[in-house]
């Protein structure tokens, strides 16, 4: 039997939390993030040449979320989100490379309470993959991980629950197949699952395979390799799709794909502003789409803004988990009303927040040959490990540097940082008539600007100290 399915069927066997009676009612959960796709990297969106046939069927059978942004516009923050739903300053992860911090509830932890077996997938990104580290998937709650620790290409390595597997194939599909063992263990064994499917692609350097590179033979080889990329994610969807119809599971798990933030060139924002990196809509406004059969049983498209924040609140209400022992604020909130079809309102605006810290270099195939090199007991100096994660400096909490945003309803209000104290400048957009942000009307709305200043500042504070460790016991 596969090593893999081995390590699954015995971790899923040791889960006795809730009865089978109970567990059954709860849907299965597939969240599936790409690194790096643009807004207008979809078919769905108008994109003219890239072929994603299986998202856009998503989009038109299930739910096509039109404002959804990532929590950051870089990777490890966004994906710190997804896990905890706090903003990730909250827990220092400023930028890319940076880890979680132990302390923070997991979205894996939460879902292991109410009886769910959880895996994760391919880039970690939130720190070190070695099976005793503190920042490991393991650690942060998750009983099965195939995982890289930054960006992978084909023939990807990955760790597997610590020890350092080689792989066969394009990128996405490897990923998707190793996510689809462990499902189907769980399914075998009729246990309710959360798989976190994050692939590596389209980020650079952009290496599709010559089949997928094909399909765009007439464009230039960089526009072959992005497109073929992502097409490579877009079959993997299918790939899945077809294996949870395959198991007789699809009606009753959720499937949510999205991305972590905006793109880089060759990518597009579809006339949004900005791009990877940027507070712009451009580089937080990500293309989302879900499906649940079970419960939505219409295609709807979503206008109310939402984020990766809210993913946390919304899967711990679907599956009845409580988390009495939260550290701190939740930035996200539940919409398990909007996904069900229900009457819903957004009560907490969704802020955003680009602070001044650079990023840590994560090089994922260094990393894992050096793990590799350590379990056949060959000395390696100095290896490379992610950044401490433990709190060793206070940040003032009335400072703001960096360009952060405010998003309530129809308005989006930036705070970008200038030089010296009251420096900053304050610009208002009305998302529904520009989204393009191309014309400041805070001149005009003087009283909304007064409003969603006072409510940033008051977030940005509250941030500042869940990022100085107050949040914990």
């Amino acid at each position: 039997m596969n090593r893999l399915i081995q390590s699954t069927t015995a971790a899923l066997a040791a889960l006795v939390c809730v009865s089978a009676a109970v567990a059954a009612e709860r849907p299965n959960i597939i969240l599936c993030m790409t690194d790096d796709q643009g807004w207008g990297d979809v078919g769905y969106n108008g994109h003219p040449r890239l072929q994603t046939p299986v998202l856009d069927e998503m989009a038109a059978k299930g739910l096509r979320f039109d404002r959804f942004y990532a929590a950051d516009p870089v990777c490890s923050p966004t994906r710190a989100s997804v896990l905890s739903g706090r903003h990730p300053i909250r827990s220092a992860v400023f930028s890319w490379g940076l880890p979680l911090r132990p302390q923070e509830f997991t979205i894996a932890e939460g879902l292991k309470r109410g009886g769910y077996a959880t895996g994760h997938f391919g880039k970690w990104h939130l720190g070190d993959v070695g099976a005793d580290d503190a920042t490991s998937p393991g650690a942060q709650g998750f009983d099965e991980w195939v995982s890289s620790p930054n960006f992978y290409e084909n023939d990807p390595l990955f760790s597997h629950n610590g020890k350092v597997i080689e792989t066969k194939g394009e990128s996405s599909m490897v990923t998707v197949e190793k996510a689809l063992e462990f499902v189907g263990a769980a399914a075998k064994m009729k246990q309710p699952f959360l798989a976190v499917v994050w692939f590596g692609n389209p980020h650079l350097p952009h290496e599709a395979e010559p089949e997928l590179r094909e399909l765009y033979k007439d464009l230039p080889a960089n526009l072959q390799n992005y497109y073929g990329e992502i097409t490579g994610v877009d079959r993997a969807m299918g790939r899945l799709r077809e294996r949870l119809r395959e198991l007789g599971i699809a009606d009753d798990t959720i499937v949510w794909f999205t991305a972590d933030n905006g793109h880089l060139p060759p990518g597009t924002a579809a006339g949004l502003r900005g791009q990877k990196s940027q507070v712009w809509e451009g580089g937080i406004r990500v293309p989302t789409v879900l499906e649940w059969p079970a419960r939505v049983k219409q295609p709807r498209r979503i206008a109310v803004p939402s984020g990766t924040v809210d993913i946390y609140p919304t899967l711990l209400e679907i599956a009845g988990v409580t988390v009495d022992d939260q550290p701190g604020p939740v930035d996200g909130e539940s919409i398990a009303a909007l996904i069900e079809g229900r009457e819903f309102a957004r009560e907490k605006p969704l802020g955003f927040w680009k602070y001044s810290t650079a990023g840590s270099p994560t090089q994922s195939n260094k990393i894992l040959r050096e793990m590799q090199a350590m379990q056949n007991g060959e000395e390696v100096a100095n290896p490379t490990r992610f950044p401490d994660w433990r709190i060793t400096r206070q940040y003032p909490e009335d400072r703001f540097p960096g360009h952060a945003a405010w998003i309530d309803g129809k308005w989006k209000l930036h705070r970008i940082a200038g030089r010296g104290a009251g420096g900053e400048q304050w610009q208002l957009y009305d998302l529904e008539n520009d989204s393009a942000e191309e014309t400041d009307v805070a001149a005009n709305q003087a009283d909304v600007v007064n409003r969603m200043r006072g409510e940033l500042e008051e977030w940005q504070k509250s941030v500042l100290r869940s990022l100085n460790g107050k949040d914990y016991p």
